[in-house]
């Protein structure tokens, strides 16, 4: 049957309240398809390629019942096409389609890849946009100009303005712009006593991991035979309702907290929304206004940095990162300020390390597909900071292991804050740690292999004399920044003869780190 016009959607453009679909046209038909390049470009957690799967052929149940005309393919549909564009091609003839259209991708690659589709053929080809983010696409270069360092706290205080958030006129309610000092509190026992239980869901994978077995897509992480995270809007927002109800009123004191200690160590007061925001379940602003609306009916229950921290990474983080990734492509994948060259050691893949720390961040993404950003910024991206690890190995296993992760929000996340490899693009200095760090916010260090106290010596903590090789491997770069002027301060105050062990210490550990 013919469609006079063809729109695509792709995984993470599910979003039901999109113009598209505010009237049923017999003329139209909607492209959802599994796709052979979304699932190999890198190798994802076989958990990722459920959720998106399933995410994807619920969305398309649900236009079908609400009238419109879908074209819903599975892998056993698309392993004869090369990309997508071969796949738009034909179909476009099958339909004998005059038009095509798709929703601006979030990614950089794919843009580019669906751009070139008017290049290929004399078809009318359309780009809409997703109607998902908070700052409209065409203002991002208004905020962010490529190679320079914008400061977040600048764009957020512009957003809370702009959208009239936690505001009081032009002044922000309680007089300041965010508490980030009341959010690094760790947890006591008491307090571990009390983390919520996660709500996780149980949507069978069943049809996906077979379709992925039969068709040999390369995969890394736990399987798991249901998906634990929703795969719809009305799922997405019953966790956001959970999070109000249940996690919302310490996410802020807990946000950068990490313990061992607790079964649900994994999830903690995060959201975990991600997911369902990255493929547009769910809207920012209807997550802004539910946690806002909880917070002013709590009576006094929630505290104004708990929501300010929430509000924080939505209205501020979210949007600053995608107009990062957007100013700075594609160059920002070549960035590598540091020279950082090392390979990921094995234990990335299997969280088979003595170290504690790094063995329960790996151990649980590798279980959850999930881990919060703390764990992403200050366990993992900070070894990799210290180890010089390389990173385009670094992003590959970031964007792949991460159920939430899309280039747009990983890139900028992992090259610019966690590896600095940006230059300060992002960061004003790099967020480099010795276990001192990890010690104070966790209770890792607890029952490690290693002596979080100890630099050097047999059984000392890896991180220790990394971080210091690390500030005199990079002294030149770093000697003249401010933010870093009390390391410096410190390094420079050591005998030389201790610099010397630590370097010589921190050698050891570089040639071999598989075995740490």
């Amino acid at each position: 049957m013919k469609a006079k016009h063809l729109r695509l959607i792709l995984g993470d453009q599910l979003n039901p309240s999109h113009s598209w679909f505010e009237c049923v046209d017999p003329d139209v038909i909607y492209v959802i398809a599994e796709l052979h390049q979304e699932a190999t470009y890198t190798k994802h957690h076989i958990q990722k390629i459920t959720a998106f799967f399933s995410a994807m052929a619920h969305f398309a149940q649900e236009l079908k019942s609400k009238g419109h005309r879908v074209c819903y393919l599975t892998l056993d549909d698309t392993a004869q096409y090369q990309d997508i564009n071969q796949l738009i091609h034909t179909l476009v003839s099958e339909y004998a389609s005059e038009t095509f259209a798709y929703q601006r991708p979030d990614e950089f690659r794919l843009r580019a890849q669906l751009t070139g589709l008017s290049d290929q053929s004399d078809l009318p080809v359309y780009e809409a946009d997703s109607e998902h983010f908070l700052l409209p696409f065409d203002e991002l270069s208004n905020h962010f100009k490529a190679d320079t360092h914008v400061r977040m706290e600048n764009f957020y205080r512009y957003m809370r303005k702009r959208f009239s958030i936690l505001m009081d006129g032009e002044t922000p309610v309680g007089g300041a712009w965010n508490f980030d000092a009341n959010n690094r509190q760790s947890f006591n026992k008491s307090d571990i006593k009390l983390i919520p239980e996660p709500l996780i869901f149980e949507n069978s994978a069943d049809a996906y991991l077979q379709r992925i077995k039969k068709h040999n897509i390369q995969t890394i992480g736990h399987v798991a035979t249901s998906v634990s995270y929703p795969v719809n809007r009305e799922q997405s927002l019953v966790l956001l309702d959970y999070f109000c109800q249940h996690q919302l009123a310490n996410f802020g004191n807990f946000q950068d907290a990490m313990t061992a200690a607790s079964p649900y160590a994994w999830s903690l007061y995060h959201s975990r929304l991600s997911f369902s925001l990255n493929c547009k379940m769910i809207s920012p602003m209807e997550v802004i206004q539910a946690a806002l609306n909880t917070y002013q009916n709590a009576e006094g229950k929630i505290t104004l940095p708990q929501i300010e921290g929430f509000i924080r990474q939505i209205l501020g983080w979210r949007e600053y990162v995608r107009g990062m990734y957007w100013a700075n492509m594609p160059d920002y994948a070549q960035q590598n300020f540091l020279h950082a060259r090392r390979n990921l050691p094995a234990w990335f893949w299997n969280s088979d390390t003595k170290m504690d720390c790094l063995k329960s961040a790996i151990s649980q993404s590798l279980e959850h597909a999930y881990a919060h950003h703390i764990q992403r910024l200050m366990i993992t991206g900070n070894f990799a900071l210290l180890a010089g690890l390389a990173p385009g190995q670094v992003d590959e296993w970031y964007l792949g292991i991460y159920i939430d992760a899309i280039e747009w929000v990983e890139l900028p996340n992992t090259r610019g804050m966690a590896l600095f490899a940006d230059g300060g693009w992002i960061a004003t200095k790099p967020y480099a740690a010795s276990g001192n760090y990890v010690n104070k916010m966790s209770d890792y260090c607890k029952n490690c292999h290693y002596n979080v106290k100890e630099k050097l010596g047999l059984n000392a903590c890896p991180l220790n004399s990394l971080y210091w090789n690390f500030i005199d491997q990079h002294y030149d770069k770093f000697s003249s920044n401010q933010r870093m002027s009390f390391p410096i301060r410190n390094w420079n105050k050591m005998e030389e003869a201790q610099k010397d062990k630590i370097r010589n210490k921190a050698a050891e550990l570089l040639n071999d780190l598989d075995k740490l």
